[in-house]
C-alpha cells in the first residue's frame, strides 16, 4: 500500500465524515478504512480522528493535517500530468441539477470521451446543492445565482425559460395577453425556483414586472413539468432547452413572446484548490465551448 493510498482514504474519511462513507468511495471495507487510517496515526504518532459508537470529528491535529494530506495529494497529481501532454486519465466526479444533466450534458460528456478514452465519468443528478468536498466531487455544473464560498466558479453558460402551454389547454382557455393575466390562470409550479410562485418578465423598454401566479400542482422536476403541460394541466415556466422540440413539432405553443423571461447563469464550480486536474479543467472548457459562453 502506498503512502498517497493512506493519504486519500485519511481524506476521504474525513471530508465524507464517517469510514463507512470513504469505504463506499474508495470501494474498500469499513475496517479496510480504519486499518489504514491506524496505521498513518501509528507512523505519524499523532490521533486525527477521535472516533465514538455514533460520530466522528478530526482533532486539531487532524484538521492541519488534512489540509497539507490535501496538499500533498494535488502535488502528487500535477506530478502524474506533468508527462502526460496529450492524454488526459482519471476519474471525473460530476454532479448536475436534473434538466441541465439530461438535456445539455450527455452530448458534451459524449465528445470529451470519445476524444479522451482514458477518462472515466461518474454523473450524478440532483436538484439539490450537494456539497462537493463532503460528498467527494470533483465538479459540479450549477444554475442561478451562486452564495459566497470557497468554491472556485467559473461562468460557462446561461439558462433562459420559455412560456408555454399546450393546445388544447388554450382550446379551453383564451391565450394571456399580458404578464399580469396570469394570476387568473391555472399554471405549473417548479419547486426549485425561489420563489416558485413569483414568474419575472421584462417588457421592450427593460421594465421588469414580476407576477404572483398559482396552481394545483408544484413539481421538482422539468420533465415532469414539460409532460404536464404537454397533457394540457396548465401553464410552465421551464427552461427553453428542455421545449424547443415541442414548441417546433406544435406540442406546445409560447406565449407572451414581446416579453423577456428569466435567465439565471450557469456555472462550472470546483473545490478551491492551487492545483486542478487537467481533466477537470479540460472538461470545463468543454462545456464553456459546447455553451458558446464567453467567460465572465
Amino acid at each position: 500500500m502506498s503512502e498517497l493510498e493512506s493519504l486519500r482514504t485519511f481524506v476521504s474519511a474525513a471530508r465524507l465524515g464517517s469510514f463507512a462513507g470513504a469505504a463506499r468511495q474508495l470501494n474498500l471495507s469499513p475496517a479496510m478504512v480504519g486499518r489504514r487510517i491506524q496505521a498513518m496515526e501509528a507512523r505519524y504518532q499523532l490521533k486525527l480522528i477521535e472516533r465514538t459508537t455514533r460520530s466522528q470529528r478530526l482533532t486539531d491535529q487532524g484538521r492541519q493535517f488534512l489540509e497539507r494530506a490535501e496538499a500533498v495529494i494535488a502535488a502528487a497529481q500535477a506530478l502524474d500530468e506533468c508527462g502526460q501532454t496529450a492524454t488526459l486519465s482519471g476519474r471525473i466526479r460530476l454532479t448536475a441539477p436534473t434538466t441541465l444533466g439530461v438535456r445539455w450534458l450527455p452530448p458534451i460528456i459524449a465528445r470529451f470521451t470519445a476524444e479522451n478514452p482514458g477518462v472515466i465519468f461518474e454523473l450524478s443528478l440532483s436538484d439539490r446543492r450537494v456539497d462537493l468536498v463532503t460528498e467527494g466531487f470533483d465538479l459540479a455544473v450549477r444554475v442561478g445565482e451562486l452564495p459566497s464560498s470557497s468554491l472556485v466558479a467559473r461562468r460557462v453558460g446561461t439558462y433562459r425559460f420559455a412560456l408555454v402551454a399546450s393546445p388544447d389547454f388554450l382550446s379551453r382557455n383564451p391565450a394571456p395577453t399580458t404578464p399580469a393575466d396570469l394570476a387568473q390562470y391555472r399554471c405549473i409550479l417548479n419547486l426549485i425556483l425561489v420563489p416558485r410562485n413569483r414568474w419575472v418578465f421584462v417588457n421592450a423598454q427593460g421594465e421588469r414586472s414580476t407576477v404572483e401566479v398559482a396552481g394545483a400542482i408544484e413539481v421538482d422536476n422539468g420533465e415532469a413539468q414539460r409532460r404536464l403541460a404537454i397533457d394540457g394541466a396548465g401553464i410552465a415556466y421551464l427552461p427553453a432547452n428542455l421545449v424547443e422540440e415541442d414548441l417546433a413539432a406544435g406540442r406546445l405553443i409560447s406565449l407572451l413572446p414581446e416579453w423577456q423571461l428569466l435567465s439565471l447563469p450557469i456555472h462550472a464550480v470546483h473545490p478551491s484548490r492551487h492545483l486542478v486536474p487537467r481533466r477537470v479543467s479540460a472538461f470545463i472548457q468543454a462545456v464553456v465551448d459546447a455553451f458558446a459562453c464567453p467567460e465572465s
